[in-house]
């Protein structure tokens, strides 16, 4: 398997105590296109 352009591993974001995103994990290939959606 090639090495991913993008590799995003255990990623967490918060805004003050809540969080949004919890140990977020993905590899993004040449090529391939993602989009994160929120509120």
């Amino acid at each position: 398997m090639p090495t991913p352009a993008i590799r995003v591993a255990h990623l967490t974001k918060r805004f003050g105590a809540q969080v949004v995103v919890d140990d977020l994990s993905f590899d993004v290939a040449q090529g391939e296109t993602l989009v994160l959606l929120g509120p």
